[in-house]
């Protein structure tokens, strides 16, 4: 369905609409809903799953103005969704990018999540020297991507190291992966990096010991970069816990989605 939210025209889809519990599902870069399917389809219909395409992503409008695309127009549009969906209380889930806005978003609005999970999530870059040469890296980025089209950058984008793993799968599921990644749209994803890219984002390395929440981290076994911002993070947070999952990379909802779906039944003690 579609939803309109402060003029952006964002799709979700929703799974189980008649259950009382309620679990908001955010992909990553170059993702959309379709991202959850599986791990859905393992959940229990006693929980409402609600997955959203992100601004610039899926069938939501991608907007010229980068300006759309940053991390404090998301969570309002998010924050105008959820009111609109009539959320009052759930189970936030973000993954990468969409862990970034779940962590913002928790620190703009807590009032509305009883519990966070983040998938190889970083609260953002701790140093505007960081800041600076990612902004540059990722507008260089987007520039490339409108000039050379969404399979040049599709093509080199499955081939960097951090999804390595995922040349393991199954040809099928590499093959949805990749088709997900080629349905998006030249403006949304370069104005994604713009507006909404680790360079421009506010560190909230500061600010996680504010999150009183209960908060699961979940990192892959072959994705060390992010085991150790994980464990950094756990330091931090007043009530955190961090699963490793062995043999995988930073997309473990797609790698290996029944153990994803067994955290989340944990999180909600669903056997």
């Amino acid at each position: 369905m579609m939803v309109s939210a402060r003029g952006v025209n964002y799709h979700i889809k929703v799974w189980n609409e008649g259950a009382r519990e309620v679990i908001v599902l955010l992909h990553g870069f170059t993702g959309s809903v379709r991202t959850w399917e599986t791990v859905a389809s393992l959940l229990p219909t006693t929980l409402k799953i609600v997955t959203v395409d992100l601004v610039g992503h899926g069938k939501t409008d991608a907007p010229n103005d980068p300006s759309s695309y940053s991390m404090e127009e998301q969570i309002k549009d998010l924050e105008n969704l959820f009111e609109q969906l009539h959320l009052t209380t759930f189970t936030l889930v973000g993954y990468s990018m969409g862990g970034r806005i779940a962590l913002s978003y928790v620190s703009v609005y807590p009032k509305r999540v009883k519990s966070l999970i983040l998938e190889s999530t970083s609260p953002g870059l701790k140093t505007e020297d960081e800041r600076l040469t990612r902004r540059l890296a990722d507008v260089a980025l987007a520039d490339k991507i409108e000039k050379n089209g969404i399979v040049s950058f599709v093509n080199a984008w499955e081939n960097i190291p951090l999804f390595a793993s995922q040349k393991k799968l199954p040809s099928d599921i590499q093959k949805a992966v990749r088709d997900e990644r080629l349905a998006q749209r030249e403006i949304g994803l370069a104005n994604s990096l713009r507006g909404m890219g680790t360079g421009v984002q506010k560190s909230l390395w500061d600010e996680l010991h504010q999150i009183s929440i209960p908060v699961q981290l979940i990192t892959g076994e072959l994705d060390e970069k992010f085991i150790q911002i994980a464990e950094e993070m756990k330091t931090l947070l007043q009530n955190a816990s961090h699963t490793i999952i062995p043999g995988v990379g930073h997309a473990i909802h797609v790698e290996n989605p029944t153990q994803f779906a067994t955290i989340i039944k944990d999180v909600y003690q669903i056997n």
